[in-house]
């Protein structure tokens, strides 16, 4: 005898113990991804209010350069012309950007694989096909 307690245990109660263990696995390993994944959801919070920190400081940031711009152009014709000429400029490129963004979205609708779905219909015909014979 190896001295294992298991060793005369009959093969149901063995199955059984099998079972209740793989569950407990089971449910610690989900427990530890549950954590895990919270600990990442911490992170990605911190990280993303910190990007929309950067956003607003930048977006002052380019405000200030845009009043400087104005304020080069003031003594060479009047401020009102210098902040019109500058706005009529950022307009265009908010314009030209928001084409080419509008562009981009087009051509990722729809977002649904439309090759991968019609990867997975051609394994399931051949499935089927084989199936049948």
């Amino acid at each position: 005898m190896t001295g294992n307690p298991k060793d005369g245990l009959s093969t149901a109660v063995l199955i059984r113990q099998m079972s209740e263990e793989v569950s407990r696995l089971v449910r610690d390993e989900l427990r530890l991804a549950r954590m895990e994944l919270a600990e990442k959801g911490r992170h990605a919070g911190k990280g993303a209010g910190l990007f929309g920190g950067a956003g607003v400081v930048a977006l002052y940031g380019g405000g200030a350069l845009v009043a400087a711009v104005i304020l080069l152009l003031a003594p060479a014709m009047p401020a009102w012309v210098a902040a019109a000429i500058v706005g009529v400029v950022l307009l265009i490129v908010a314009a030209v950007l928001g084409f080419l963004g509008k562009h981009q979205v087009a051509e990722a609708a729809p977002p649904a694989p439309a090759r991968t779905i019609e990867s997975i219909r051609h394994d399931i015909d051949a499935v089927k096909e084989r199936a049948h014979r």
